[in-house]
């Protein structure tokens, strides 16, 4: 399974100068609130800012394989 958070940065309380407290604070809320929830395929809720505006979601999926760098690509 695949947990995926995504925030929309140009949302909300996010979209100001405030936005590396704005996202510590949706980070610290969410990741409390993760023991509350079933993580099973098709979980989703919405994610709100301090302001009560929604600004993203979590959702929960089945797992596809994350793209991997051509076998020709020098490290």
């Amino acid at each position: 399974m695949r947990f995926v958070l995504e925030v929309d940065l140009d949302a909300g309380a996010m979209a100001g100068a405030g936005r590396g407290a704005e996202m510590g604070r949706v980070l610290r809320y969410w990741a409390g609130a993760m023991t509350q929830v079933d993580l099973a395929p098709g979980a989703r809720q919405e994610i709100y800012d301090s302001g009560y505006a929604p600004v993203g979601e979590w959702r929960v999926g089945e797992i596809s394989p994350y793209p991997r760098a051509p076998s020709s690509a020098c490290c």
